[in-house]
């Protein structure tokens, strides 16, 4: 994450101070701060600090060390400097740490070596121990702007026996220029600063209740209470953190912290680039997770009530059982992935082509386009399922509703890609039907067994595939213009697997605009016949299988894009009389 985390110190004699910070280098190192014990001594070199990157050269110097440093420092002169003030020694060359997965490195020191850099974290210390404070003067806030970086701050309190009112003032800081990822980190900043506060919190209580045991200073300012308090404090005022904590070791565990807290903040959210508006599968399968998500709560929820009033009765067993069944079939598919043998599976819709026959498929992917219910008949279910994940390919995502293997059968309305084992029984009227078609897996005889002889087919070749319907004359029509031009891509051997993928990508979403175009003219607009026919004439899609064929793929369309048509024609512009 590019980002800068800091410490930062209200002092009673200096004002806010930044005592502490880590930053990120996706360049060489700056010369002061080397990954052995001692301060680097390469050239110095361009840097890129905190995700800015910066041009001019760096000095290497520690912003704490002596006068030899301070022309060049950022960072306050050392007579303006008290204990409470300072975190390194001077001549300390900080502390590195080296992601090698990014070749990320992670640098922390008192102030940033860059005077801009410097100026922006002095600034959000100044605010964040001064005006931008939340009620109580001790929790998180938010402020900034996109001039100076956006900043998240947490304000606490550490105990200190000397100090006036017992505690002095501190802050986290996080500061980077990403408005959105920094808000969108709110909650995972907060939980894991919380729990840095509270570990300094818990070594400085330590440290004050054996210091007021030993000595209670109370009593003892009480009895002073007419000496001035600079005069009485004098000496006294400047304390160290590692002093309150009495931790020698609390910089490098700081460091740590803090490089930690930037890597792992970084890679908890990823940024995916959207060329344009999302398509409507996107839409769909959006609206399908949340449906999950919701229902998952909701079964959650019944357990524990179910929980809660006792153990299931035993005619509950057939739910636990529906429940058990994605999760067992999602372990069977993972541990086929590793099975030696081969599976009888599709891969493409050209390879479903070069099995079935070029007539066959045409009849089928017929029916898939124009919504009718597709019924496989095998033994095997692996082979029912991929060839139902080849086949959804050619509609829209909303258009899909499949069962993959049933014992008994489902009305078209519930499912248009239905499993079924051999043995169930079809009722008549749906295999006399025109809009349902068959497709039955029967074991191939000896002398069919060369008859397929596509690259790849092997596990197949022990099958022999029927494609019924009750619609003879489907494999003669003309067909839908988007079946003719998928054939042309599927038959094209200039063509890869993947280029005919992007083609069926291209197509679907051709005629997915088409049927925005006719929802909206005839679902929301509510225009008479006749203008419909001429729409159709305008789109290409007169025909009755074009016809047909939007008019199905017209329930694939998302809530999200109807609710936005209706939205649109209730609002008062919308209401105007048409030219």
């Amino acid at each position: 994450m590019n980002a800068i985390v800091a410490l930062c110190h209200f002092c009673e004699l200096h004002g806010p101070r930044t005592l502490f910070c880590t930053e990120v280098l996706h360049a060489p190192l700056p010369q002061g701060a080397s990954s052995g014990d001692g301060p680097g001594r390469g050239e110095p070199a361009d840097e890129e600090e905190g995700g800015i990157q910066m041009s001019s050269r760096i000095r290497a110097h520690s912003p704490a060390e002596g006068a030899s440093a301070e022309s060049s420092s950022p960072g306050p002169k050392k007579s303006d400097m008290c204990e409470g003030c300072r975190s390194l020694a001077a001549g300390h060359p900080g502390y590195i740490s080296h992601d090698k997965e990014t070749s990320i490195k992670y640098v922390s020191h008192q102030h940033p070596n860059h005077p801009q850099l410097f100026s922006i974290v002095r600034q959000a210390c100044v605010r964040s121990l001064s005006c931008e404070v939340c009620p109580g003067r001790e929790g998180p806030i938010f402020f900034g702007d996109e001039q100076h970086g956006f900043v998240f701050s947490h304000t606490f309190f550490i105990k200190d026996s000397l100090a006036r009112g017992f505690q002095r003032w501190y802050s986290i800081i996080a500061i980077m220029m990403d408005r959105i990822y920094l808000i969108n980190s709110w909650p995972f900043l907060l939980g894991k600063i919380r729990g840095i506060i509270d570990e300094l919190q818990g070594k400085a209580l330590k440290v004050f209740e054996a210091e007021q045991f030993g000595c209670p200073q109370r009593a003892q300012r009480m009895n002073t209470a007419f000496t001035p308090f600079l005069h009485q404090r004098n000496g006294n005022a400047a304390r160290s953190l590692t002093s309150l904590t009495n931790d020698d070791s609390l910089w490098a565990c700081l460091h740590t912290s803090f490089a930690w807290l930037l890597k792992a903040c970084g890679s908890r959210l990823t940024e995916k680039l959207l060329e344009g508006a999302p398509t409507e599968d996107t839409l769909v399968q959006m609206e399908q997770l949340a449906e999950l998500e919701e229902e998952s709560e909701s079964w959650d929820n019944s357990e524990a009530e179910e929980e809660e009033k006792g153990p299931a009765l035993p005619e509950g067993a057939e739910g636990r059982e529906l429940t058990k069944g994605p999760a067992e079939s999602s372990l069977l598919s993972d541990c086929g992935a590793w099975q030696p043998r081969k599976l009888s599976v599709f891969k493409s819709l050209r390879h479903m082509r070069q099995v079935l026959g070029a007539p066959s498929f045409r009849t089928l992917a017929w029916h898939v386009l124009m919504g009718n219910q597709v019924i496989w008949k095998s033994r095997d279910s692996d082979l029912v399922h991929s060839a139902f994940e080849v086949l959804r390919t050619m509609l829209p995502v909303g258009c899909v509703r499949v069962v993959p293997y049933s014992s008994q059968y489902e009305e078209a309305y519930r499912c248009n890609f239905l499993g079924l084992s051999p043995h169930v029984q079809i009722p008549p009227h749906v295999l006399a039907s025109e809009f349902a078609v068959v497709v039955e897996v029967h074991t191939a005889t000896r002398s069919s067994l060369h008859a397929v002889g596509c690259e790849g087919e092997q596990p197949l070749s022990k099958y022999e595939f029927v494609v019924t319907s009750g619609s003879p004359v489907a494999a003669d029509r003309v067909g839908p213009t988007i079946l003719n031009k998928m054939e042309a891509a599927l038959t094209n051997q200039n063509l890869s697997v993947d280029v005919v993928d992007q083609c069926l990508v291209c197509l679907k979403e051709e005629w997915m605009n088409k049927v925005k175009v006719l929802f909206k003219f005839t679902k929301v607009d509510s225009r008479p016949k006749e203008d419909t026919q001429k729409l159709l004439s305008i789109l290409g899609a007169s025909e009755e299988d074009n016809v047909k064929l939007l008019k199905f793929w017209m329930t694939g369309l998302s809530k999200t894009y109807k609710s936005h048509l209706m939205s649109t024609v209730r609002s008062p512009t919308a209401l105007e009389p048409r030219n």
